[in-house]
C-alpha cells in the first residue's frame, strides 16, 4: 500500500461517532496519506461502519476495481468485511508497517434487466413476489431451459454473500476464493404441475443465468441488490453472470474468510 496514499472515508453523519472519525482522518494525514473529498481521485476507499456500510460504500463508488477498500467497524457487531476497528488505530498502523495486510479480490454479479439497464451486487440479488401470491419463473443456464420455479421468489449470491441472506435460506457457505454464483429458492411450490430442482445449485463464473417471469397477472416482482430495493416496477426478464472485474479489498492476514465465519456462526 506504500504507492497508494489518496484516501477517501465514507462514512454516516452519526453524532456518536463523528469526531472519532475525525480523528481517524487527521491520523491518516499526520501519516502522509492525502484525505480526498471526491471518491474518483482516491485509490483507497474506507468504509467506516459494519458489513451494512461497506456494501453501501462499494455501491456508491461503483464497484470500482482499480482502488482498494477497506473496512472498518464502529461497534463489537461481528463482521465478514470490516478486518479492523474505529478504536484500534494503531492496529491499523501495525498491521500496514509489518506487512501483515493482504489483498483479496471478491466476485461481483451483474445483474441485466430486461436487456436494458446493469447493476451490479457484491451479496446477492433477490427477486420476490410484492404481494400475497407465488409467481411463476423459467429459469435457463445458458440457452437451456433448466426449470419453471413457481413461490415466492429466487436469491442468486456470491460466495462473500452466500453467509448473509443466503444461509438463512439453507444455502451453502461458499469459499469467496471460488468465483461462481449461487441460486437459492424462497418457498418453492413442488407438485405436479411445478417441478424444481429443490436445493441451491452453484454455477462456474462461466456461466449465464436467466430468470423470465411469466407475466400472469403478478408482474411486478421487488427485486433487491444487497441491501437497497430497486425502484423498477415491471420487469420481465434478469441475466445473472459475474463480472470481469473483482474488487480489491484488505484484510489481515491472521483473519481469512473461514476464520471470520468460524468466529460468527460457530
Amino acid at each position: 500500500m506504500s504507492d497508494r496514499r489518496n484516501v477517501y472515508f465514507y462514512y454516516k453523519k452519526d453524532e456518536s461517532t463523528i469526531d472519532k472519525i475525525h480523528s481517524l482522518i487527521n491520523f491518516a494525514r499526520e501519516r502522509d496519506f492525502k484525505v480526498v473529498e471526491d471518491h474518483k481521485n482516491a485509490n483507497i476507499i474506507v468504509s467506516i461502519g459494519g458489513d451494512g456500510a461497506f456494501l453501501q460504500a462499494v455501491r456508491k463508488t461503483n464497484f470500482r476495481a482499480d482502488c482498494l477498500y477497506v473496512g472498518i467497524g464502529v461497534d463489537d457487531t461481528l463482521s465478514l468485511y470490516c478486518d479492523f476497528h474505529l478504536d484500534d488505530r494503531e492496529k491499523m498502523l501495525q498491521a500496514m508497517n509489518e506487512s501483515q495486510i493482504e489483498v483479496r479480490r471478491y466476485p461481483v454479479l451483474e445483474v441485466k434487466i430486461d436487456n436494458n439497464t446493469t447493476f451490479k451486487c457484491l451479496n446477492e440479488c433477490s427477486i420476490r413476489s410484492s404481494i400475497i401470491k407465488t409467481f411463476v419463473i423459467d429459469v435457463f443456464i445458458d440457452d437451456l431451459h433448466f426449470e419453471t420455479f413457481r413461490g415466492d421468489g429466487m436469491l442468486i449470491s456470491t460466495p462473500t454473500g452466500s453467509t448473509a441472506y443466503n444461509k438463512s435460506v439453507n444455502g451453502a457457505v461458499v469459499d469467496p476464493m471460488l468465483p461462481c454464483l449461487q441460486v437459492s429458492e424462497l418457498a418453492s411450490l413442488n407438485n405436479n404441475l411445478y417441478r424444481t430442482l429443490g436445493s441451491s445449485f452453484i454455477l462456474s463464473d462461466k456461466r449465464k443465468l436467466t430468470l423470465k417471469v411469466v407475466q400472469d397477472g403478478n408482474d411486478y416482482p421487488v427485486i433487491g441488490i444487497d441491501n437497497e430495493a430497486l425502484s423498477i416496477r415491471h420487469v420481465q426478464q434478469l441475466e445473472y453472470s459475474l463480472s470481469e472485474l473483482p474488487i480489491k479489498t484488505v484484510k489481515l492476514k491472521d483473519n481469512s474468510f473461514w476464520e471470520k465465519v468460524k468466529r460468527t456462526f460457530l
